[in-house]
């Protein structure tokens, strides 16, 4: 049964094993494309954003993250192990005061485009996580990101036209329009991405300290 026939059942019927090969069916055919709209492969893609973040690092730069929802639990994940585990600056916006405060009086559209505005800084990077792809306060913190000539990563689902998906340097876009397979799928491809950053970091770490 393949996912289009999937979203035509309820999910009560469908089996753990199913479900979970569906999840990697999808997850293994992310589309990606660079700035140009250029295809490239999953792991073409995902080795460019790796290597955009360790740049960041290199730079000492700082990688911030967007995503509303689940979409922020999974940049939250990403930027504790960023911090952590990779040992780059990361940022997220979603500070409960100054988010409601800046939804309160200026929208919730421009929850991150304005923390975006008052913290980017050109080489830094943004990585903006949407399952839809259609979320305006996303957009604009992509468009204020490439105002101020930092790179973006972006991840997004559902609609294959959707505006994200042609936003960034570095696209992924996974062709479902369930939450749980987009969402798992963003999750594991930016699980994959901090986890490889922090193997080549320590690989280096590790070579400089035995030179």
């Amino acid at each position: 049964m393949n996912e289009a026939k999937l979203s035509n059942h309820r999910l009560a019927e469908t089996t753990v094993s199913e479900y979970l090969r569906v999840l990697s069916e999808l997850t293994l055919s992310t589309e990606v494309t660079d700035g140009n709209g250029t295809t490239l492969s999953l792991d073409e893609g995902a080795s460019r954003a790796v290597q955009m973040i360790l740049s960041v690092g290199a730079d000492s730069r700082k990688v911030m993250l967007v995503g509303n929802g689940g979409s922020a639990a999974i940049v939250s994940h990403m930027q504790n192990d960023l911090c952590k585990a990779v040992g780059i600056r990361a940022m997220v916006f979603t500070e409960q005061p100054l988010l409601t405060a800046l939804a309160n009086d200026d929208g919730y559209v421009s929850v991150y485009e304005q923390p975006v505005k008052l913290w980017a800084e050109a080489g830094d990077l943004l990585l903006a996580v949407s399952s839809s792809g259609q979320s305006e306060n996303l957009l604009r913190a992509v468009s204020a990101s490439t105002t101020s000539k930092c790179g973006v990563i972006t991840l997004s689902g559902f609609k294959p036209e959707n505006s994200l998906r042609r936003q960034g340097d570095i696209n992924f876009y996974v062709r479902s329009e369930f939450y749980g397979y987009v969402e798992n799928a963003h999750r594991a491809l930016t699980h994959f991405i901090t986890d490889r950053a922090m193997m080549i970091a320590r690989g280096a770490k590790d070579a400089d300290a035995g030179a």
